[in-house]
């Protein structure tokens, strides 16, 4: 009876375990099989739409700069204990023109990510606490939070009790 219990018990245990890896899945999927369908100064914004769909990203310079990515992650080995591990990671720029064609489109794996270069100079504030600027948000801060300068008037009356 113990016997038969314990084979019930652990036909269940693995009949429940998936063998498959978990995926992730995050932005446009098949992305560098689509963008293959985009033909420069042939396709147009609703094209780039209808193909990809709305864009993960737009930015807007002299022209509109569209960003698709698709990204896929999965869990990494058991010595790794259970880490995701981006396995796919592709990243799609599109600019289109103020005509709305596309005029460039450069497409981004995850080898080509590997070799960009990040520059790592930071920006300094470009303020002191003694320059106009300062002085001139630090007094409107002031007149926003008490409008009516009702708060200096209770500071006197409380000084000179």
């Amino acid at each position: 009876m113990n016997k038969i219990l314990y084979i019930i018990l652990l036909s269940l245990t693995v009949s429940n375990c998936s063998f498959k890896p978990v995926v992730k899945h995050h932005g446009v999927p098949f992305l560098e099989k689509k963008q293959t369908q985009l033909i420069i100064n042939k396709t147009n914004k609703n094209d780039i739409k209808k193909i990809l769909g709305n864009p993960s990203t737009k930015s807007k310079f002299d022209n509109d700069v569209w960003i698709y990515i698709e990204r896929k992650q999965t869990q990494s080995k058991l010595k790794n204990l259970g880490k995701m591990k981006i396995f796919k990671n592709d990243v799609l720029v599109l600019e289109i023109d103020d005509y709305g064609l596309l005029k460039k489109k450069e497409f981004y794996n995850i080898k080509d990510m590997k070799e960009i270069k990040i520059v790592e100079a930071t920006t300094e504030i470009g303020f002191k606490r003694n320059s106009f600027i300062y002085d001139f948000m630090s007094s409107m801060r002031q007149k926003i939070n008490d409008p009516l300068g009702q708060r200096a008037k209770k500071r006197k009356k409380i000084s000179q009790r």
